[in-house]
């Protein structure tokens, strides 16, 4: 019977993505034979170990292999978005139109001069606690009128560059928060009759934050609709005025 079996050589073969072991052993049947196996023991076992040590990392380098690709992917996506965004148009412009039973000089009127807006501004209604601040001329153009309030009105500044009495009022808006930007919004007075048709307006470009909101959020739909809004209340207050 052998003293003992001595493991002369592992393999390590891949295939099919599987790792398979061979091992070959040498029985050890003397006391004269096991010496050099026993003197080389230490060392072989060494050498066996930093042999085989590649093949135990093999899926950590799977794991890092497949984290790069992940990375590859996602950059790939962001890069695409990024592209997508680029390419929408730098310009805008939303409006809305209502037609009001009063005379232009009257619906002219309640534009003209920022301290009326509180009875028809959809923004007004926003925050009870804004801070209003007016300076300037008193109405028309040169007229500035600056606000402050909660997120959802944030603050900005409005001036009147361009006062045309009963056709056109341009005023230019510049935000400060939630976001930086410089617009140009304009009410334009058409007469019809007994009757007026008031457009309001608000164009600018866009950077690439913007076009992104842009991209994600219907703004014509979101400010279209406050637009909408406003007027609705203009037309209920210049109405109930012409008929006192």
């Amino acid at each position: 019977m052998p003293l003992f079996e001595v493991l002369n050589t592992v393999t390590f073969a891949e295939q099919g993505g599987k790792t398979t072991q061979t091992s070959r052993a040498r029985a050890v049947k003397t006391t004269a034979e096991a010496a050099p196996y026993l003197e080389g023991m230490e060392a072989g076992w060494t050498q066996s170990w930093n042999a085989s040590r590649p093949m135990w990392r093999r899926p950590e380098r799977r794991r890092v292999i497949m984290l790069k690709k992940i990375l590859i992917a996602l950059a790939a996506v962001v890069i695409v978005i990024g592209g997508v965004v680029a390419m929408q148009p730098s310009d805008f412009r939303i409006a809305r139109t209502a037609t009001i039973s009063a005379p232009a000089p009257m619906v002219f009127a309640q534009v003209n001069d920022f301290r009326k807006w509180q009875a028809w501004s959809p923004y007004e209604k926003l925050d009870p606690a804004m801070k209003r601040t007016y300076e300037g001329a008193a109405a028309g153009t040169g007229a500035i009128y600056t606000w402050a309030g909660n997120n959802e009105v944030g603050e900005g500044r409005t001036t009147i560059i361009e006062s045309r009495p009963s056709d056109l009022i341009r005023i230019q808006l510049e935000f400060v928060r939630p976001f930086t930007a410089t617009n140009t919004a304009e009410f334009t007075f058409k007469p019809e009759g007994d009757r007026t048709a008031v457009t309001w307006s608000l164009a600018g470009k866009k950077n690439f934050t913007a076009k992104a909101v842009h991209l994600f959020m219907n703004m014509d739909r979101m400010v279209g609709g406050q637009f909408e809004e406003g007027l609705a209340r203009m037309k209920s207050v210049v109405e109930a005025a012409a008929k006192q």
